[in-house]
């Protein structure tokens, strides 16, 4: 675990956002973001309208500012997903951005949706407009093939998104797709249960942060015997996740691939993002290497220290995360 100060560390963060179509560098997530890293530099700027003057603006800002993180959501995405090397989340990315701006807003006036630093209040959507975002969309994904890429690019994906939906297409060059519940434009709910474990993710990428490991056991844990979850263990876990590094453990005596599948359809349901990826299937699970084991059952063999949920001293996740809190992170 790295001797840094988090406080420290978080300063040597600069996190550039691109708002979407129509909007503007004030939206709610630029002041969720400015809220929740205060001590880290956070950029949000009022892009173009015009997308040709959209990418030269903003590459003349990366190369300005050097961002280690961007944040693209819908238009912005489509934005965000050309700079290679730097580390990126794509919110609901508008790929195909000129085929959405046709079906969704029409030819016209359009008002923006938040206020914009020049005061204006409006702009044109005409062809001109639109066969320019179709030429500038047509060069996404030309570094995606790049050796590194992969592992730099995260896309969240609502469900329900009325907008765009280009889940399958980012799929074709990106392996870190998320799917969520909500729609197109995100909400309190969504920046709190989706945005935030990922940024947590990709901050620990940007600036080579490395948390304590901890497993949790799914069954009897998290999970009652009739497949509920126990008490406030969602609540737990996300809180947890926020800290750690989280891993949900599943102990089985065989694979079985249904019985797989039920318990990452049981993740998904009930811990969402924050355990995307996360599920351990094994036969010893108290073989894993970690600092922090949370079960019911014993882990005799496990090396770190072992947390015995529904003992005298953890007989409820409010007493778990006490005892954490209390540790500090550690």
């Amino acid at each position: 675990m790295s001797t840094q100060p988090l406080r420290w560390c978080i300063k040597m963060l600069k996190i550039l956002n691109i708002h979407g179509f129509a909007s503007s560098g004030t939206t709610t997530t630029a002041k969720w973001l400015a809220e929740q890293y205060r001590d880290a530099t956070v950029l949000s700027p009022d892009v173009p309208v015009d997308p040709h003057e959209a990418v030269d603006f903003l590459q003349g800002l990366v190369a300005a500012e050097q961002p280690n993180l961007i944040i693209g959501t819908s238009m912005g995405g489509m934005f965000a997903e050309r700079f290679s090397g730097i580390h990126r989340i794509l919110i609901n990315p508008a790929f195909e951005i000129a085929d959405s701006i046709r079906a969704h807003y029409g030819m016209g006036r359009q008002d923006f949706f938040n206020p914009r630093r020049d005061g204006a209040s409006y702009f044109l959507i005409n062809k001109a407009l639109i066969d320019a975002f179709r030429e500038v969309s047509a060069e996404a994904f030309s570094h995606a093939s790049d050796e590194g890429e992969d592992a730099k690019v995260w896309g969240l994906f609502g469900r329900h998104d009325e907008v765009t939906s280009t889940l399958s297409l980012f799929r074709q060059h990106y392996s870190r797709a998320i799917v969520y519940e909500g729609g197109h434009r995100l909400d309190d709910h969504t920046r709190i249960h989706v945005l935030a474990p990922v940024l947590g993710w990709a901050i620990d990428k940007v600036l080579g942060r490395t948390r304590p490991v901890m497993f949790v056991a799914l069954e009897d844990t998290l999970m009652k015997d009739d497949g509920t979850p126990l008490g406030s263990a969602a609540h737990a876990f996300a809180h947890l996740s926020s800290i750690y590094d989280v891993y949900v453990v599943a102990e089985t005596d065989w694979y079985d691939s249904s019985h797989a599948a039920r318990c990452r359809a049981w993740v998904e349901k009930y811990l969402g993002v924050a355990a995307y990826n996360r599920l351990i299937i094994t036969p010893r699970p108290d073989q894993l290497m970690g600092d922090y084991f949370i079960s019911a059952k014993a882990q005799p063999d496990f090396i770190g220290t072992h947390i015995a949920y529904g003992s005298a001293d953890f007989r409820e996740w409010k007493h778990v995360l006490t005892f954490f809190d209390r540790l500090g992170g550690q």
